[in-house]
C-alpha cells in the first residue's frame, strides 16, 4: 500500500488558502449537523515519526467546537491502571459519546506495530481484536476515520535534522526516532502489513501524503470532511425504526429447553452448609492473594430470575475475602452517559485489572433478556449482541481473565413465594416492587430468551454455571465451589 504512494504530490500557496477557508466552513456546519443527529466520531491519526501528525491534529481542530472535542495523546506514558487491563479497555474508555468528536493521536495500531510479543498467534489474535473492536463500535453507529501521514525516508531525515538544529526543538528528537529512519525500509514493510490487516469494512484507512504540508492540510480536512458528510446523509435518509417486543412465548417452539432439564430438587442441610460454607471461604480467600501475586483478573457475572437469590450468593462470595482485591458492580438502567455510548461501554470500564476480581451484579446479558422482551433494541440489535458478547468474554479470557456466568435459577412456585415472604417482612418490603410482580408475567418469554442465551452464550473458556436455587444454602455453596474451581483450573494452566 505505502510503497505505491505518490510523495510528490503537491498544492500551491493560492488553491490551498482558497480550499481551506471552503472546508474550515464546511468542516464546522458537518460537525453542528452530526451532533444534533447524535452521530458519534473518532479519528484515528497515525503515521511515522515527524510526518506532522500534531500539526494536522491541530488544522483540523481549529474549525471545530471544542466542547463537543476531546483529543487523546497517545503518546504518552501509559498509566497504571492501562498497564494492568486489556490492550482494548484504554480505547474503550474513550469512545466518543453521540454527537462528540474524539481524536486519537496514535491507538492501538501503533501498540500493534510496536508489540515485542513474538509469538505469531498472539499477534494475529491482537489484530483480530482491533478489528472486532472496530465493527462493534461501527455497528452502533459510531463513524471511525483512518488516516496514516506517510512520508519518505529522506523527507524525516531532514525534518529531524531541522528540529535538532534549534534548541527549543531538539528535545523532540530521540534515539528512537534516528533508529526509525535508520531502519526505514524494514519499518515500512511492517507499517505496511498492519494497514493491510486493520483495513477493514468498518473502518478503512486513508493513506495521506505528507511531504508537502499544505498538500497534507487539506487531504486530512477534505477527507474528514467527506466521510462526515457521507454519515449525516445515511442518518438523514435512515427510517426511524419502531421498537416493540422481540420474543414471544410462541418463539422458537422447537428450541432446546435447557431450563426444563434442571433438577431443582437439590438441597443442603444447615449443619452441612455452615460446614462447607467456612471451608471454601477460607480457600477462596487464599486463592484470592494467590491471583493477586500471580495478577489474574477474574470476571463473575451473575444473572437470574427475581428474587434468585443473586444478592445472598454474592454475599457470601465476599464476605471473607480481602476488600482491597474485588469489586461488585451492581448494574442498573443505563444512564444518560450510558445511553450516549456503545451498550458494551459501561462494563468495559468495569472490567478489573490483573490480579483483582469484579463481580456484576447483573451483567451485559440484559441486552439478550431485557432489553429484547421490553422493546428497548432492534431486532438487529439483539441478534448481533449475541456475536458481541461472545467477542467481549473471549477478548477477556485471551488477556488471561478467569470468566465466569451464574444463572441463578429458581422455580416459579418458588418466586411467589419469596414475593409474598418479601412483602410480609417490613425489613425486607423495598427488595419487591411492582415492577417484579409485572416481570413475572412475562416468565414464559423470559424462559425462551434465557434458554437462546445459555445455548449461544456457554463457551468453554466462558460458561454458564446454572445454580439450582429453590435452596438457598445449595446454591450459594454451588457458586462459592463454581469459583474456587474455576480459578484452580487457571492457576494449573499457568
Amino acid at each position: 500500500m505505502l510503497e505505491k504512494i505518490n510523495l510528490k504530490a503537491k498544492i500551491d500557496r493560492k488553491m490551498y488558502k482558497t480550499q481551506k477557508e471552503d472546508l474550515i466552513t464546511r468542516l464546522g456546519t458537518l460537525q453542528r449537523q452530526a451532533k444534533s443527529l447524535g452521530i458519534p466520531i473518532m479519528i484515528i491519526f497515525e503515521g511515522w515519526d515527524a510526518a506532522g501528525k500534531g500539526t494536522l491534529i491541530n488544522e483540523l481542530t481549529v474549525p471545530l467546537d471544542p466542547r463537543s472535542l476531546i483529543v487523546y495523546n497517545g503518546r504518552r506514558q501509559l498509566s497504571d491502571d492501562e498497564i494492568k487491563r486489556p490492550y482494548l479497555w484504554r480505547y474503550w474508555t474513550k469512545t466518543p459519546a453521540k454527537g462528540q468528536i474524539v481524536i486519537l493521536d496514535e491507538s492501538y495500531y501503533k501498540e500493534l506495530i510496536n508489540s515485542k510479543i513474538d509469538n505469531n498467534y498472539k499477534k494475529q489474535l491482537m489484530y483480530q481484536e482491533a478489528n472486532e473492536f472496530e465493527k462493534t463500535l461501527s455497528d452502533s453507529g459510531i463513524l471511525i476515520i483512518k488516516l496514516f501521514i506517510h512520508i519518505g525516508k529522506k523527507e524525516q531525515k531532514k525534518r529531524f535534522e531541522s528540529l535538532e538544529s534549534h534548541q527549543e526543538t531538539s528535545w523532540r528528537v530521540t534515539k528512537a526516532d534516528w533508529k526509525q529512519n535508520k531502519n526505514y525500509d524494514e519499518i515500512i514493510k511492517k507499517q505496511d502489513r498492519a494497514l493491510e490487516l486493520t483495513d477493514n469494512e468498518s473502518a478503512h484507512w486513508t493513506v495521506i501524503e505528507g511531504n508537502d504540508h499544505y498538500f497534507a492540510i487539506i487531504k486530512v480536512m477534505d477527507t474528514v470532511a467527506r466521510l462526515i458528510e457521507e454519515a449525516v446523509d445515511q442518518n438523514k435518509n435512515t427510517p426511524e425504526i419502531e421498537l416493540h417486543s422481540l420474543i414471544t412465548e410462541t418463539d422458537d417452539p422447537y428450541r432446546t429447553p435447557v431450563l426444563e432439564g434442571i433438577d431443582m430438587t437439590k438441597t443442603l442441610d444447615k449443619e452441612q452448609y455452615k460446614s462447607e460454607l467456612k471451608i471454601n471461604q477460607e480457600k477462596l480467600k487464599m486463592l484470592e492473594y494467590e491471583i493477586y501475586r500471580k495478577r489474574i483478573p477474574v470476571v463473575l457475572g451473575f444473572e437470574g430470575w427475581d428474587a434468585g437469590g443473586k444478592g445472598g450468593a454474592i454475599k457470601r462470595l465476599c464476605e471473607n475475602l480481602d476488600p482491597r482485591g474485588y469489586q461488585v458492580h451492581p448494574t442498573a438502567a443505563p444512564s444518560a452517559e450510558d445511553l450516549a455510548h456503545n451498550w458494551l461501554w459501561r462494563f468495559w470500564k468495569n472490567v478489573p485489572k490483573n490480579g483483582h476480581i469484579a463481580i456484576f451484579d447483573r451483567t451485559w446479558y440484559g441486552r439478550v433478556m431485557v432489553e429484547p422482551i421490553e422493546g428497548f433494541c432492534t431486532a438487529a440489535d439483539y441478534n448481533r449482541a449475541f456475536s458481541e458478547i461472545n467477542t467481549f468474554e473471549r477478548q477477556l479470557t485471551d488477556g488471561g481473565a478467569v470468566v465466569i456466568k451464574f444463572w441463578m435459577n429458581i422455580t416459579k412456585e418458588e418466586q411467589e413465594k419469596r414475593f409474598k415472604e418479601r412483602e410480609d417482612n417490613p425489613y425486607k418490603q423495598w427488595k419487591i416492587t411492582n415492577e417484579d410482580w409485572r416481570n413475572r408475567e412475562k416468565w414464559n418469554q423470559y424462559t425462551v430468551a434465557v434458554d437462546r442465551m445459555l445455548l449461544k452464550t456457554s463457551t468453554e473458556k466462558a460458561p454458564w454455571v446454572i445454580v439450582e436455587g429453590n435452596d438457598k444454602l445449595y446454591a450459594r455453596i454451588k457458586v462459592i465451589k463454581s469459583v474456587i474451581e474455576a480459578i484452580e483450573k487457571k492457576l494449573n494452566e499457568k
